[in-house]
């Protein structure tokens, strides 16, 4: 009797499973149709792949240069992205590795920061960035991005599991502080790197408030911005948004699958 209550328990278990994994892989699964069948098609709600996936794509590269939109949210994302590891991680570093009277204090006040939404922030952020001419122009989206509360939390945390026999042995060899950092501490992290890589490029690729009050240029337009004007257009054509939308979505998928097994390593906080 238990062993048939047990086939049962796991049944149900695989079905509650396959249930979420449909509902999870649909929405996904509806785009990619839907990129390739023409506007009337997608509103009729046509499940079946069509044959206008070529024609899509030339009104999307007619609306809007393809290329010149993905290589601003690539670079956007990218840079960003080093940078705000680059200080972040020092950050998260300095904060674990080295003691002081006010090191608990101001720690505490940067992660109170993650309390302000960013609403709160935008006028002062625009303000100061005008004050600098700094507006329409990608740098003021990459700035203010740079010391990232969470990712600095996240790295003090990972810190807290890097050998701490490592670093006296790399004074006693001689390095400074800044090559055990370089030499020692990145590549012994690296998972946790590759984790908060994928966090702050899907972050900063996903991006949508801030660009669009910073970037009026519509060469500097990122692809969120392409995305919220296909959708407001007096007459939507949503096979576009359909296949602007999954071209939008490779990019972070191609990341995450390539940086899974990293990734998984660095949340767990394994290090190498």
């Amino acid at each position: 009797m238990s062993n048939w209550a047990e086939k049962f328990r796991m049944a149900g278990v695989y079905l509650f499973l396959g249930v979420m994994a449909f509902v999870s892989i649909f929405p996904f699964a509806w785009m990619v149709i839907s990129a390739t069948n023409a506007s009337v098609d997608v509103t009729k709600g046509k499940f079946t792949f069509g044959s206008a996936l070529l024609e899509n794509f030339e009104k999307l590269n007619k609306s809007f240069d393809v290329a010149q939109v993905f290589w601003n949210s690539g670079k956007i994302a990218i840079i960003g992205g080093f940078f705000t590891l680059l200080v972040s991680s020092m950050a998260g570093y300095g904060f674990e590795v080295f003691s002081s009277k006010a090191r608990e204090r101001l720690y505490n006040g940067l992660l109170l920061t993650l309390m302000v939404p960013f609403a709160a922030l935008m006028i002062p952020l625009f303000i100061l960035m005008a004050q600098f001419d700094l507006l329409d122009t990608h740098l003021a989206v990459i700035l203010p991005v740079l010391a990232s509360a969470y990712i600095v939390f996240y790295f003090r945390q990972s810190t807290k599991a890097f050998p701490p026999e490592l670093r006296e042995a790399a004074r006693l060899d001689g390095l400074k502080e800044w090559q055990i950092f370089l030499f020692v501490y990145v590549p012994v992290m690296r998972s946790t790197y590759a984790a908060a890589f994928i966090i702050v490029f899907m972050a900063a690729w996903n991006n949508f408030l801030w660009p669009l009050i910073v970037l009026q240029s519509p060469e500097l337009k990122t692809i969120t911005l392409v995305l919220s004007s296909l959708g407001s257009a007096y007459f939507p054509d949503f096979g576009v948004i359909m296949l602007a939308a999954m071209l939008a979505t490779l990019p972070t998928l191609v990341v995450f699958f390539a940086m899974q097994r990293q990734f998984v390593q660095g949340m767990l906080g394994s290090v190498k």
